[in-house]
């Protein structure tokens, strides 16, 4: 369904949240950035399949947009693709004495990984990985409009 649209998803989320149980699906296409109607349209096709299928039996909110700027990285393929960008990593267990990482990410044989951070060389496994999101970057400036 979300291939149909172009879309690729990213992660699906069940929980609940202080407002209900949330059914949370982030989206992302490969060549470009994700429209509000792209989001919508997805929502809108979920949404029917959903009700027909009713594969959750208490009350929910479906929620369909694009990962953000702190995109999170769940995949062999997200590490590959955002080479060269700024990530924050947080390991299950520690890897040279810390489970915690920032720095840019410098690609990836089978599983592992690598990050650069402070000029040193980390070599992690994909599958070991608890969280991790890419650092957003704001391009351009902003102004406060009392130029």
């Amino acid at each position: 369904m979300a291939r149909d649209l172009g879309l690729q998803v990213v992660l699906v989320q069940y929980r609940r949240e202080s407002n209900g149980w949330i059914l949370r699906v982030l989206v992302d296409r490969p060549e470009g950035t994700v429209s509000v109607e792209d989001c919508s349209s997805l929502s809108r096709e979920l949404s029917d399949v959903l009700d027909i299928e009713d594969p959750i039996d208490v009350p929910y909110n479906l929620e369909v947009s694009s990962p953000g700027l702190d995109r999170p990285l769940v995949s062999r393929e997200d590490f590959e693709r955002f080479a060269g960008r700024q990530a924050t990593i947080k390991m299950r267990s520690p890897v040279h004495g810390r489970r915690n990482f920032k720095g840019t990410l410098a690609g990836i044989e089978q599983d592992t990984f690598t990050v650069i951070v402070d000029g040193q060389r980390y070599e992690l496994n994909v599958q070991e990985v608890k969280k991790a999101n890419l650092v957003p970057v704001l391009e351009g400036r902003f102004s406060s409009g009392a130029d």
